[in-house]
């Protein structure tokens, strides 16, 4: 058996909304095992987002228990849960937050002054494809090669754990293949874990295991037998 990363057990987040209670997890409980690439499938508002945001120790449950490697998350304060984000995830999601006015390498390399034990910006942007790309602004890159260039970020610092939500949701088909590419890639290379939101059911061939969610729980999950490179996508 592989190391459990994270373990949540009854997991909830409710919030009010006017008159109204909004549930967006109702007791959830999941293992992400060292390694894996998870992809998180189902509609909009069945609590994803908000799992993720958890497990990344940008939210708080509003019960439940989420430990990483053991360590209960839920018992840590806002500095704690600042240092773990700090050393421990990397995080990407769909618009890419990049600096207009630093190249790539530049805004790569923001990351790597605060990490304990970071890779250079090049060797990141290599291990995404942008090697040829590194000198260049946001804006003289395309919207895939932007992605890559957050992706690059996020891992600059050799996070254990990568969490991306809906990574693809603003690129077409053929620019978001590339950007899956650059994903498993990593997950390959780098051995990080990673867990992978999206709404897009053909996502889910590339990865090693399945959560689909609906009404703020796992509703199933299951194990690929083969992973797909994402160019062999249905997309």
């Amino acid at each position: 058996m592989a190391e459990i990363v994270f373990e949540a057990r009854g997991l909830t987040k409710s919030y009010r909304n006017g008159d109204i209670v909004v549930h967006a997890l109702a007791g959830v409980d999941l293992e992400l095992y060292a390694g894996e690439l998870v992809v998180l499938l189902g509609p909009s508002g069945s609590g994803k987002s908000t799992l993720l945001n958890i497990l990344g120790g940008l939210d708080h449950a509003t019960s439940g228990v989420v430990r990483f490697h053991g360590e209960d998350l839920t018992a840590l304060d806002d500095a704690g849960l600042t240092a773990y984000r700090r050393d421990h995830v990397g995080f990407v999601f769909q618009f890419y937050n990049l600096i207009p006015s630093l190249t790539a390498r530049e805004n790569v390399g923001l990351v790597t002054e605060i990490a304990r034990n970071p890779m250079k910006p090049e060797e990141a942007l290599d291990l995404v494809g942008l090697s040829a790309r590194m000198d260049h602004f946001p804006a003289q890159l395309s919207g895939g090669e932007q992605q890559r260039v957050a992706i690059a970020r996020a891992i600059a610092k050799q996070p254990e754990v990568l969490l991306c939500d809906e990574p693809t949701g603003a690129l077409d088909s053929k620019t978001g293949i590339r950007v899956l590419e650059a994903l498993s890639h990593v997950n390959r290379t780098l051995g990080t874990t990673t867990a992978l939101i999206t709404h897009n059911a053909a996502i889910k061939d590339m990865a090693h295991r399945v959560l689909l969610f609906g009404d703020g729980r796992i509703t199933s999950s299951f194990v690929n037998a083969e992973r797909k490179d994402p160019k062999e996508l249905s997309w």
